[in-house]
């Protein structure tokens, strides 16, 4: 397999090169509209949010852009670059056995991944969010947050991994059948878990106090068939001044979810709009076209390394001499990212295509209108772009662009 080295290099180099050139473009295209404001929003957009949000946008870029090259640097260094190899060397001092040796030498990869991460992190949270207003993240909220999201990695992903590499170890040729049905399993614990359990780690989770409101949300949900375990608002507004709202949860266990900066920009309509949006894409079944996707990559996936895994070149073309099963889950995880970035934008239409069928539903059971008026706000205070790049948008939005999506809307409304 010596043709793979050649291929993964020029992977992480062209994908890199293709994200270079589309932040490029998106940089310039922000910069280029940042004097006049999009007719359809023009009045409720000033020319002070606007411009505020061309600058926000190039600052991401900028930013995003040295992220770009920092991960394509990593992904190199470690593998064809050594990285793996010297780890797995130093581990292996302690004549660990599998599935320990393999525990170390992963963990201490995602280690050294967080740490060259951690400075863009803070970079994003302190300085550039806070100058544009957003941040309200405490040092010490964000070290805490670190904190438990290391514990809880420690305590679900250290079980999971160790139950996988022994699969691999001891399950013969099709380990990967088994792996598979085991994260299926911990896949729906988890969506069952989260609400209950995880997500209140991070956030006060708090009944709908406003009793107008949520009459008109128990009348929607009867409208659209939806049944769920309650409406929450989570204090968001500790971390954060963006605003959003989402589902959680798994059967009738399913709760909706407010962020607290969100009911404080939206009215009831423009709230019931919003929510009328996502029940759509519940009834119709996209959430559950995306979880077999899922399910089936896992599958596919899974099935690949099971091949690879049996494959010596597959470990010298990447830069590891010493064969095995957590050199192969590792090489796994860093390889095939830099092949199905390609496929991006596939992922990115049929996500748009999903988006405007849920607006069409939320136009038949709620207002059009107060939905396009309630997308402007989210745009104008979450100071997202309202001139993005075409190719950029092709490529990476999984929302259809506002000046498209607000002017459907408003077609819909008058129909």
């Amino acid at each position: 397999m010596d043709w793979l080295t050649p291929l993964f290099i020029a992977a992480v180099l062209g994908g890199l090169g293709l994200e270079l050139w589309l932040s490029q473009r998106q940089a310039r295209a922000a910069a280029r509209h940042r004097g006049a404001v999009p007719h359809p929003f023009a009045a409720s957009v000033s020319a002070e949010e606007h411009q505020r949000a061309a600058d926000y946008t190039i600052a991401k870029v900028r930013l995003g852009r040295i992220g770009l090259i920092v991960d394509a640097l990593l992904a190199l260094a470690l593998t064809v670059g050594g990285g793996l190899a010297a780890i797995d060397a130093l581990w292996r001092r302690t004549s660990l056995a599998e599935p320990w040796l393999g525990l170390l030498v992963i963990a201490s990869a995602g280690l050294v991944i967080r740490l060259v991460s951690l400075p863009l992190s803070l970079w994003r949270t302190f300085v550039l969010e806070a100058r544009f207003g957003f941040n309200r993240t405490t040092v010490r909220l964000y070290l805490t947050d670190l904190a438990k999201s290391l514990a809880l990695t420690v305590a679900i992903g250290g079980p999971l991994l160790l139950a996988t590499l022994e699969l691999m170890q001891r399950a013969g040729r099709w380990w990967w059948l088994w792996a598979w049905v085991l994260w299926l399993a911990v896949m729906l614990l988890m969506t069952w878990a989260w609400p209950a359990f995880i997500a209140p780690l991070f956030n006060r989770f708090s009944p709908l106090g406003d009793q107008a409101l949520r009459a008109r949300i128990e009348a929607l949900l009867e409208r659209c068939g939806f049944a769920s375990r309650g409406v929450f608002v989570i204090d968001s507004s500790r971390r954060s001044t963006h605003g959003n709202a989402y589902f959680t949860g798994i059967g009738r266990h399913k709760r909706i979810v407010f962020f607290d900066t969100l009911l404080k920009s939206l009215g009831h309509g423009e709230v019931e709009a919003v929510l009328a949006h996502e029940l759509g894409h519940f009834r119709l079944k996209h959430v559950r076209a995306r979880l077999l996707v899922s399910v089936a990559a896992a599958f596919v996936g899974l099935a690949l390394l099971g091949w690879l895994a049996r494959q010596p070149g597959f470990y010298h073309a990447l830069g590891v001499p010493t064969p095995s099963v957590h050199a192969a889950l590792l090489l796994f995880m860093l390889a095939v990212p830099a092949f199905t970035f390609f496929v991006t934008p596939l992922g990115s239409l049929w996500s748009r295509q999903h988006e405007f069928a849920a607006d069409t539903f939320a136009s038949r059971h709620a207002s059009a209108t107060e939905l396009a008026t309630a997308l402007v706000k989210l745009h104008r205070d979450n100071a997202s772009t309202l001139t993005p790049d075409r190719l950029y948008v092709a490529f990476y939005y999984s929302h259809p662009p506002p000046l498209v999506r607000i002017t459907r809307l408003r077609e819909q409304a008058q129909t």
